[in-house]
């Protein structure tokens, strides 16, 4: 794992993973650092699926925060996440997928992908998630060009 997530991770109470863990060592060297709440995603094993589910609601802080990967068909990644949550309520929604960095609300909701900290895919730099509860859910992308 890159040396900037390694650090921000020092400082963390829960960790939120929207799949595509590869390994679940993955999974196994969080936990060494936080809580580790996640899904899993569409690359990911059998060791790991019947691990985690395909999406999960978390109530933490007084929030409730939505994990889904948003692989699928039809729609966008961002439109399938959102859709997976329907008629339930969520005050944010973490998704993966498309390791494309979006922080928008719709509606009341935030919508959240961190974008992937080891793999960039088309995105000019690496990046990584980072969530503060107060009265509010403030929402910050971390982006570096370290592998």
């Amino acid at each position: 794992m890159p040396t900037r997530l390694l650090e921000e991770l020092k400082n963390v109470e829960i960790i939120f993973h929207a799949g595509d863990w590869l390994t679940i060592d993955v999974y196994h060297e969080l936990q060494t650092y936080a809580r580790v709440e996640g899904v899993y995603g569409n690359v990911d094993d059998e060791e790991i699926i019947g691990l985690l589910p395909s999406k999960k609601i978390v109530e933490v802080g007084g929030f409730t925060i939505g994990i889904t990967h948003g692989h699928g068909k039809g729609k966008t990644t961002e439109k399938r996440a959102i859709a997976a949550f329907e008629g339930e309520k969520v005050d944010c929604i973490i998704f993966g997928h498309s390791h494309i960095p979006v922080k928008r609300f719709e509606g009341d909701i935030l919508i959240f992908n961190t974008g992937s900290p080891t793999d960039k895919r088309r995105q000019k730099l690496f990046s990584f998630g980072v969530i503060t509860l107060s009265d509010k859910i403030i929402a910050e992308h971390i982006f570096f060009n370290e592998e």
